[in-house]
């Protein structure tokens, strides 16, 4: 099998505008603001000064002591600076981290990919599990001995800001990613700043940062659109509710406004993402449905919008009008619907809020009314209170229904959580759970039948092993495509000519003249700021010419300028 298998994306403006921070709203935070105090080290000749007369301290006040001076009160010109980011965890996430970074590069700092050359490192953390919590630990210690300047953001600061690991570095809350670029601009200044608060419009919480924020997609092609945050559950294992909170849903203009500047800038592909995407709307009385119908109707014909995860209580209202937006040819036929247990028992445990045969209903009702859907799910391994017979339910729900893409997790206690405190099933149990329902995953092939259909597939994204292109047709199936330049970004028609576990391997139908553009504009290349009009970007922007550079060097002109008018009049003046 290649080296291909599916990822898996966990679900869970201009640079001077009017939106801009103002200076009172800047200084108006200085309240926010805590100055790290720098002791420096009493050096051997701090100790001889005491010893020596006044004359020979005066005298020792030489090109060192200039030199220190200079040093510790050297002038730090904010927006020059390169910033490593790295985010990890669900689209929401991802979407956070492009939105930071394309501030960042708007307002002049240079993104880079090199954790060596960089200044400051941006961390966007996720909270999920234990694993991921772990790698953004371990980098805060590593930018730490580096000696790096260091911001966090995400989940984890947000909801535990309390930390140990944390403790003195400057935060960026999930709801406060419109700020990043202050944040890091007094972080630079060596102090820590903290902006944890929730977005509110007249006392009530809101979607979060404004959907017209400059932004760096990771994929051109895609754009990554957060409709809520937060959701209405309290399931007793998950973290991400610290962090993310109640639900706070866009208004549906703000997201069809974000979709429509979207596709101009030649995005083909649009996710949705949230905590629950069918709970969106339910804090400002509109229904999930009704967004999406206003969505797909600026979907260029070629384009396709992926809907993301939804907990069952949300959609069970909605499925006759889901199943019919479904079907729409510029929607994909996937549903990401987690289940998470096979057992109404620990379901109830879980406060998961739906029943197995709720769960079996929207299953059922979606792959009748829209025949070949794909509908993923996930599964917990080992919750506390999990036997060995609610597993076996589980086992069987797998078996029933052969999920082709299953997300299988090992219960992991968060801290705080209420799933923590409870009696755990040993590890070793745990771990038997999870390789048996793993064994029976990989027991099934769900592609073999659709060899030699012809399918069109959407092309938007490499293979890990840089061999092909990844193509995607109606339902979400992940096709292997040949790796030729001009087809990325297109729609085109192929037949199926091998399966595998995880992927479909298709060929062109026709010659290169049958390959759709279904893009409105030409792709933002790789690096380009979203939301800046492209006649103010370079492909490559250099570091001398941010805008702030530009700004200074009209200054330093106009200084120079006058300068000279006062010399050549002091010059005429004196001659007569």
């Amino acid at each position: 099998m290649p080296a291909c298998e599916q990822q898996r994306v966990d679900d869970i403006e201009d640079i001077i505008g009017s939106n801009d921070v103002t200076p009172v709203e800047r200084y108006g935070n200085k309240s926010e603001v805590v100055p790290k105090v720098r002791l420096r080290k009493k050096s051997k000749r701090d100790v001889d000064r005491r010893t020596q007369p006044a004359s020979a301290t005066t005298n020792s006040l030489s090109t060192q002591d200039l030199q220190d001076e200079v040093n510790c009160n050297k002038s730090i010109i904010p927006g020059t600076q390169k910033i490593y980011v790295k985010t990890w965890g669900c689209s929401h996430n991802n979407s956070d981290g492009e939105y930071m970074a394309g501030q960042l590069a708007a307002y002049g700092y240079k993104i880079t990919g090199n954790q060596e050359e960089a200044d400051l490192w941006l961390l966007n953390s996720c909270t999920v599990k234990n694993p991921a919590e772990d790698h953004f630990r371990n980098d805060v210690k590593h930018a730490q001995r580096l000696g790096k300047h260091l911001v966090v953001a995400g989940c984890v600061p947000q909801g535990q800001p309390k930390l140990g690991y944390i403790g003195g570095i400057s935060v960026v809350g999930v709801q406060q990613i419109d700020r990043v670029v202050e944040v890091v601009e007094e972080t630079l200044k060596g102090h820590t700043v903290r902006l944890l608060k929730q977005k509110k419009h007249e006392g009530k919480k809101i979607g979060g940062a404004p959907l017209d924020l400059p932004k760096i997609r990771k994929n051109p092609l895609i754009e990554i659109l957060a409709i809520n945050t937060g959701c209405l559950n309290q399931c007793t294992y998950c973290k991400t509710k610290h962090a993310r909170g109640e639900l706070g849903s866009y208004q549906p203009e703000e997201l069809v406004e974000r979709a429509r500047q979207s596709f101009q800038e030649g995005v083909c592909e649009i996710w949705l993402t949230s905590e629950d995407t069918g709970a969106y709307g339910r804090d400002i009385g509109v229904t999930i449905t009704e967004l999406l119908w206003q969505l797909v109707e600026v979907i260029p014909e070629g384009c396709r919008m992926r809907i993301g995860m939804t907990n069952p209580p949300y959609i069970l209202e909605h499925l006759e009008e889901m199943a019919k937006i479904l079907q729409h040819p510029r929607v994909y036929s996937f549903l990401h619907v987690p289940v998470q247990a096979g057992s109404d028992n620990v379901l109830l445990d879980m406060k998961r809020e739906y029943s197995i045969d709720d769960f079996r209903h929207v299953v059922d009702f979606l792959r009748e009314r829209v025949p070949g859907i794909t509908i993923a799910t996930d599964i917990i391994c080992g919750f506390p209170t999990e036997t060995e017979e609610d597993f076996e339910e589980t086992m069987s729900l797998v078996e029933h229904y052969k999920f082709p893409s299953l997300f299988i997790n090992q219960f992991f206690p968060r801290p705080g959580t209420p799933a923590a405190k409870m009696p755990q099933v040993p590890a070793q149990a745990k771990k038997a759970r999870t390789k048996k329902i793993s064994t029976l995953f990989q027991s099934y092939r769900p592609y073999d039948h659709k060899l030699g259909q012809r399918q069109q597939v959407l092309v938007t994204e490499v293979s890990h092993d840089k061999q092909y292109y990844v193509a995607h047709n109606k339902y979400y199936d992940q096709v292997l495509v040949p790796k030729k330049e001009e087809y990325m970004g297109k729609m085109m028609e192929v037949i199926i000519v091998e399966t595998g576990k995880h992927f479909l391997k298709g060929q062109l139908v026709g010659d290169e003249a049958d390959v759709i553009t279904p893009s409105i504009a030409q792709p933002l290349a790789h690096g380009q700021i979203s939301g800046i009009p492209h006649i103010l970007q370079t492909p490559e922007p250099p570091e001398s010419w941010s805008w702030l550079t530009i700004t200074m060097a009209i200054v330093v002109g106009t200084f120079l300028l006058d300068l000279a008018r006062i010399l050549v009049y002091h010059l005429l003046y004196t001659r007569t």
